[in-house]
């Protein structure tokens, strides 16, 4: 986000020792939990101070270059901070459902940024991507109703006990997104890997929506809608879109990227195969799929970190800020 708004508005952002305690402050309260979890109240601080801090470092930019329809990003990353603060009100006892209102906030929020940006990025994407001249259809009703029904779905998900309201409500994004998919469509993009990790991640987390709309009529279980939308949905997008950024942040070229990528990415996808719908399809096997997306999951971040570490450890190849 950083080096996006850096982009956006030409104005430099947080580097040397600035960035570096907003780096401490990230890693401190994760470092605490597992060192001093009786620490509780300083990882509140330290966490949830990190969210603010991050919100403060990308607003100050945009206001100076006057990019406000820009904000709708920093207000998600504010929203961010309110969950993490409601999950820490609900593990210090202050709060009953604080641990499962922050949690599943979260989720939504992610989701919702994972979307916003993806509205972005992902058509341009394609257009260059494919090899041949494209024109892909984008509709001004699917990028509004989507956003309003997201809001109303993670509104009524997490803070009611109206199932039935949610399950229509992901029916509806289900049609939505649907309609942005085909619009988007178009065969190159099976043909190289940084689209189509991005396409069945976007995917995914549609068959999260359709999931949950179907745990309204059926004997499903939540879980399977929750593991969609996280490892399709957050896993596939957000690994996809750290692949392609991170070659054109570094001054790499986009169209020949890292070879270990087509493998982290199938991995990627057999854990969310094994996660959401051989776990469905073949419960009696339950543990072994659980095992075998954990595995998956953890292999193919372990390929990513094997492909970029290098490169995101060193200056730019181009010389320029990044």
């Amino acid at each position: 986000l950083l080096t996006a708004v850096r982009n956006w508005t030409n104005i430099p952002t947080l580097t040397g020792v600035r960035l570096a305690l907003l780096l401490l402050a990230w890693l401190l309260a994760r470092s605490l939990m597992l060192l001093a979890p009786e620490q509780l109240t300083a990882i509140f601080a330290l966490d949830v101070g990190f969210d603010l801090a991050l919100a403060v470092a990308i607003a100050i930019p945009l206001v100076q270059a006057r990019q406000m329809k820009q904000l709708g990003i920093v207000s998600k990353i504010v929203l961010l901070g309110a969950a993490n603060a409601l999950f820490y009100l609900g593990a210090l006892g202050m709060l009953e459902e604080g641990v499962r209102w922050g949690l599943y906030s979260g989720l939504y929020l992610i989701l919702s940024l994972i979307f916003v940006m993806a509205r972005r990025v992902v058509p341009f994407f394609i257009e260059r991507g494919v090899g041949y001249p494209v024109q892909l259809t984008n509709h001004v009703w699917v990028d509004r109703s989507s956003l309003v029904l997201l809001l109303g779905l993670w509104l009524v998900d997490v803070f009611t006990p109206w199932a039935k309201l949610a399950s229509l409500l992901a029916a509806a994004l289900v049609g939505v997104h649907g309609v942005r998919l085909v619009g988007w469509y178009t065969p190159g993009v099976w043909k190289k890997p940084l689209l189509w990790v991005l396409f069945l991640g976007y995917g995914s987390a549609v068959l999260g929506f359709l999931l949950k709309a179907l745990s309204g009529v059926l004997p499903l279980s939540p879980y399977l809608a929750l593991h969609a939308y996280a490892v399709g949905g957050i896993g596939l997008m957000t690994v996809g879109m750290m692949a392609r950024v991170a070659l054109g942040h570094t001054g790499r070229s986009i169209q020949d990227p890292p070879k270990i990528l087509v493998p982290a990415f199938v991995l990627l996808a057999l854990a969310l195969l094994s996660r959401v719908l051989l776990a469905w399809a073949l419960p009696q096997w339950y543990a072994g799929w659980i095992e075998l997306a954990a595995v998956a999951w953890i292999s193919a971040f372990s390929l990513f970190v094997l492909a970029y570490a290098p490169m995101l450890i060193r200056p730019r190849v181009d010389g320029q800020p990044g």
